[in-house]
């Protein structure tokens, strides 16, 4: 019984960690606007309506620099902290902005 308890706890506590896209995005608004349909300063792209597999190359590639073009740097240090779920976390949540 204890270790099905511990069991429980456990993907309670995993649940509870999990990247939450839209928390995630919030840092992302000012620049991509609510429904992310804003050109980042004006320099960017409209990212509402890509799809999650080109968020989350566009994104890995902002964090490894092999992707970018005016934006290239500032992306850089907003998903520096980015791990993988969060990448996929927040790509998702962008894929339900309409």
């Amino acid at each position: 019984m204890k270790k099905i308890a511990l069991a429980l706890a456990l993907a309670a506590a995993s649940t509870l960690l999990a990247a939450d896209g839209a928390a995630l995005y919030k840092k992302c608004v000012s620049c991509h606007g609510v429904n992310a349909e804003k050109k980042a300063l004006n320099k960017g792209k409209i990212i509402q309506g890509w799809s999650k597999e080109q968020l989350v190359n566009s994104l890995k590639g902002y964090k490894d620099g092999s992707y970018g073009g005016a934006m290239k740097g500032l992306m850089k240090g907003q998903v520096a902290s980015y791990d993988d779920a969060k990448i996929e976390a927040v790509s998702e949540y962008i894929t339900t902005l309409k």
